[in-house]
C-alpha cells in the first residue's frame, strides 16, 4: 500500500526536516539529477578561466540533460534562488546552498581521489548554476 503523508503534520513544520527529506530524495535516486556521464563536464566547466565561457558551457550542458532532469533541476534551482533572496533571515548564501546541495545533485560514479576537492568542485558547480540561473536556463 502507498504510504500517505500530510505536510500539515507537525513533524513537517521544521524546515530542516523538509530540507533533509528533499536532499535524501535526491541522494537516493539510482543516478544523480546530473547524470554520471555529465559529472566531469560540469566540473570542467567550473574550471574554465573565463567566467563567460563557464556560463556558456554550463548552459550547453544543462540543455543536454534529459527533459525530466532538466525540468527538475530548473524547478529546484529556481526555488533555491528564492531561498537566497531571504538570506537576511535564513543565512542561506549561494555558497551555503552549494555546500548543502552540491554533493546531492552532482556525484561521480567512481570514488573521488580527494573527497574534499571533489566536494568543493560540486559546490562550485551548483553556485555557478545559481549565480547565473537566468542565463543558463534562458533557452
Amino acid at each position: 500500500p502507498e504510504e500517505r503523508l500530510s505536510l500539515a503534520d507537525p513533524e513537517w513544520s521544521d524546515i530542516h526536516v523538509v530540507t533533509g527529506a528533499l536532499k535524501l530524495f535526491f541522494r537516493e535516486l539510482p543516478e544523480p539529477l546530473v547524470p554520471y556521464r555529465l559529472f566531469d563536464p560540469f566540473i570542467e566547466a567550473t574550471k574554465l578561466p573565463d567566467p563567460q565561457k563557464q556560463v556558456e558551457q554550463m548552459a550547453e550542458l544543462v540543455q543536454s540533460l534529459p527533459p525530466a532532469n532538466y525540468a527538475t533541476l530548473r524547478y529546484l534551482l529556481a526555488h533555491l534562488c528564492r531561498v537566497m533572496e531571504r538570506v537576511d533571515v535564513n543565512h542561506m548564501t549561494r555558497q551555503n546552498i552549494g555546500i548543502v546541495f552540491g554533493p546531492t545533485l552532482l556525484r561521480s560514479e567512481r570514488e573521488p581521489g580527494s573527497l574534499a576537492a571533489g566536494m568543493a568542485q560540486q559546490n562550485q558547480a551548483v553556485e555557478l548554476l545559481l549565480a547565473h540561473f537566468d542565463r543558463i536556463f534562458s533557452a
